[in-house]
Order: structure tokens, then sequence, then C-alpha cells
């Protein structure tokens, strides 16, 4: 593991990340300040509220992130939106509660020094109450920069940028580097913050006041002329975690952008989960993301009876799932030609020493423990079929899809999924076992858009499907070796092949 190395390589896109991560952190932490300041003040003479106000804020802070991102995705879609509100949420207990204890805790001796001079209710909040309650204050207001700048690491997982995309792909393409990189660079970046806190604390009120609105003016009037200038058309494409959506979508804004249209394509990478993308998708907030036939008929739509016979029987299911997506006033372009569809992966030692060729094999395992992302082990067409058709009974644990590959290979699971074009079954000298029951549905991949908005862009349709029944099983799982094992881009790559394949014509 070559830190610096890696560090020097990826200095530039670091420094943008650290960039996204600032302007998230302190968006979020403004605001939170603006909500709960005012409102512990409030609290301090309305104690009666002030218990069921702490209640609230706590109730919020334990909302599981993954969930509330997911449910504000529908709302106000993707990015640094959904981002900032789930991490102002957080950020109101530890504030809120330290302003109204600073308050309630002042001596009542300077209270009725206060009143003795004949203060306003103004007056000894600024001049009196605020001065000896800021340490408190200020302690609450560190306390939740901290659990800010952690917690917006998350906002990589639904296209929000920051430090979170090194983690997220230092930990997908098994690289500590870029992993720790991330880390670091997040820890220093809340020390940093907390010193900053420290210096403000020193400044009188007015000062930091004036600073404030310095700030929202400069940033508002930029703001305007950035608004004034005539923009192209901005089409959102959004990619799933993995080096393969990732070589998708900069597959697609290559393709988009080879003709003469006037449009910017902005890329949202390493969303976490498919229901994100699709609720993201549904609500207009993207444009498009590469999905795939398999997952369409078995997660996405509600196939009938008689379509679950065909699918079951191995009929085609692109047909099958755009009569379904056409209800939802959603369409899937023409698919590739690749089968990137599940595989359960063991290692080659215990393949030899057990004998292990086939699902059904897996019954030779003494004590086999599994280690599936959670997506697979609820689809019918993931464990829960698997179990029905050979029989099998794993003890299961429950893992992020971008670990599943450490933890088999380390020994801590016996077997893990996966996807059959995956770059690390060559890597690691793994084996995917067969299927001869046909459980796996066929996947094959497209970009999947809103109808409307592929009838409004003929001709950007038209440059998507060069794709169509393009790139070899073999050919992808080369390209992930590229990004996950050789280290080059994803952008790098897929504009290789689109290249080498004459696919990057201008359009007539």
């Amino acid at each position: 593991m070559n830190i610096w190395q890696t560090f020097l390589d990826k200095r530039g896109d670091l420094l943008v990340a650290l960039g996204q991560h600032i302007q998230i952190s302190l968006i979020a932490l403004v605001i939170a300040v603006a909500i709960a300041v005012p409102l512990g003040i409030w609290a301090q003479g309305h104690q009666r509220f002030a218990q069921s106000l702490l209640q609230l804020t706590g109730i919020l802070q334990t909302i599981p992130s993954l969930a509330l991102l997911g449910l504000l995705i529908p709302f106000v879609g993707i990015g640094t939106v959904p981002a900032i509100i789930a991490l102002v949420v957080y950020a109101l207990l530890p504030i809120f509660q330290n302003t109204y204890v600073g308050l309630t805790e002042i001596d009542p001796a300077y209270q009725e020094a206060a009143a003795a001079f004949g203060m306003s209710r103004w007056q000894k909040l600024r001049k009196v109450e605020l001065p000896l309650a800021m340490p408190v204050i200020m302690g609450g207001i560190r306390t939740a920069t901290v659990l800010i700048i952690g917690t917006a690491t998350l906002a990589a997982l639904i296209g929000g940028g920051g430090l979170g995309n090194f983690i997220l792909l230092g930990i997908n393409r098994n690289d500590s580097a870029l992993t720790l990189i991330g880390a670091l660079a997040s820890a220093a970046l809340a020390l940093l913050f907390s010193a900053g806190l420290a210096l403000v604390q020193k400044l009188r009120f007015r000062y930091v006041a004036y600073a404030l609105v310095a700030l929202v003016v400069i940033g508002g009037g930029a703001w305007g002329v950035q608004a004034l200038r005539p923009k192209p058309e901005t089409i959102t494409v959004a990619g799933k975690l993995g080096s393969e959506p990732e070589i998708l979508i900069n597959m697609y804004k290559e393709l988009i952008e080879a003709g003469q249209d006037n449009v910017k394509v902005v890329l949202k990478p390493n969303f976490g989960q498919t229901s994100f993308l699709y609720s993201a998708l549904k609500s207009d907030k993207i444009d498009l993301y590469p999905e795939f036939t398999g997952t369409v008929v078995t997660s996405l739509v509600k196939p009938t009876a008689k379509q679950k016979q065909a699918l079951a029987a191995g009929a085609n299911s692109y047909p099958i799932a755009n009569r379904l997506l056409a209800k939802q006033g959603l369409v899937l372009q023409k698919p590739m030609r690749y089968n990137n569809t599940y595989a359960l992966v063991v290692r080659q030692a215990d393949a030899q020493r057990y004998g292990l060729k086939t699902i059904a094999d897996l019954k030779k395992l003494p004590q086999a423990k599994a280690g599936f992302d959670l997506e697979f082990a609820s689809r019918s067409d993931g464990y829960p079929g698997i179990q029905q058709a050979y029989g099998l009974n794993l003890a299961i644990n429950s893992l992020d899809a971008s670990l599943r590959y450490q933890a088999l290979t380390k020994g801590q699971v016996q077997v893990t999924d996966g996807y059959s074009t995956d770059s690390q079954i060559a890597q690691y000298h793994l084996l995917a076992l067969q299927d001869p029951k046909h459980v796996f549905a066929t996947y094959r991949g497209a970009p999947l858009m809103r109808t409307a908005w592929a009838k409004k862009h003929p001709a950007l349709v038209k440059r998507l499907n060069r794709l169509a029944g393009k790139i070899t099983e073999e050919e992808m799982q080369q390209m992930n070796y590229a990004v996950n094992v050789k280290k080059q881009s994803a952008a790098k790559v897929a504009k290789a092949y689109l290249r080498q394949h004459g696919l990057l014509k201008e359009a007539q």
C-alpha cells in the first residue's frame, strides 16, 4: 500500500472532494446553528416545551442515515440537498441541547444584576446570558461539527460528492490507500473546523454577524451572476456502486456529448442502493442510469403469474421488462450483449478440497458461512430462490457489496454473491459456481430513463443505442480489471473502448 504515491496520483480529485466536503459541512452547520440556537433561546422562556423539543431532536438523531436519505430522494432529489438536510437533522440535538442548558444554568445572581441595571430582554440576552453561556454553546457546535463532517461521507452514496467518494472507491476496489486518504482527510477537516470554531469563540458577537452577512451577500451575488448566464441543458446520469456502472455512465457521457447538442452531462457515480436510483429517476431527479433486465423483472416491476412462468422457462426478459416499465412511464433502451448475471463465488482452494462445481455442491461445505449483501439476500432470484431450488441452509452474514470479496479472500466467509463480469474473480483466483437450475435471471444492461425524456431527446437516445448488442462478458471483465486492478480511470477505459469500436462518430 503506497499511500504517498496514491496521494500524488489522486491529489487533484482529493482537492475537488475536499472542497465538496467543506461546502456541504459548512452549509449544514450554518443552517443547524441558525435553527437550533434561536430554538434554544426560545425554549429558555418556555420550559414546558423544552423537554418535548429535546426528545424530538433526540428522535431525529436516531433515524438511520440511509433510511433518511432514501426518504428524502423522492422529494428533494439527489446530490447535496438531501445530504445537507440529513446533516442538519443530526446536528440539531447537540446545538439545541447545549444552548438550552448553557442559558438555563446561568447563576441567578447575574440575572438579578441585569434586571437591577434596567436591561431589556434583548440587552440581557446579548450582554449577559449569551456571553456566559457561550462556552457551553460552542461545545455543542463543536460536537455537531465533528458529527457533520463524519456523517457527510455518506453524501457520496447519493451523488453528493465529498470525501466519501474516496472511502467508497477504496472499499469497492480493495484499495486501502484510497480509503485511508479519505478517512484521514475527513479527520483532519474535523480538527481544523474545531480549531476554527475556537478562534470564532474569541471574537465579539457583532463581528461574527458582520462576517456572516458579508458571506451571504457575496455568495448571493455570485449565484445571481451565474443564474443570469445562458447555460446548456444539464443531463444527469447516475450509476450504482462499482467499477462497471462507473464505466457505463462514462460511456453514456461520451456518447451523449458526441453530437452538436448544447448539453452538459453531470455524472453521479457510486450510488449505494438500486432503490435510491429508481426513486430518483421516477421523481425526475436524474435523467437516466444503467439498469439490468434481471433487476427490472425481479425487483422493480411485478410480472404476472404467466410472465413469471415464461421467465422461469427462459423467455427473453427484455420485452417483458419494457411492457411493465411502460406502465410506470419508463423505458429501458436496447440492451448490450453481455449477461452480467449473479454468481455464487468460492475460493479455488475450497472448490478443490470439497469438489465444488455447482451451487448444489455447497452442501458439501461443513458449516458453510455465506456473506451476502442485503439486496441479494432478499431478492426472489437471489438467496431465497437459491435456497428453494437447491435446498441450501447457509449461515448468512449481511455484508455491504463493496466488502464481500475482502471477506471471502480473508476466509471470514466461505461463499459470497458476485457478478459474472467481476474482475475480482480472476484477480483473487476465485470460482463462480455453475447454476444448472437457472435460478439467476438474465441480466443485460441498458440505459433506463423516463419515456417522456426519451421522446424529447431522440438523437441522444439513438447515440446511446450504439451500445446495443455491444460488449462481451470478456470485454467487460477486462475493463473492470483495468479499473480495479490496474488503477486506470473509468473515464479513460470507457473512452478507449468506444474509440476502439468506432462508436464515437459525430452525429450526422
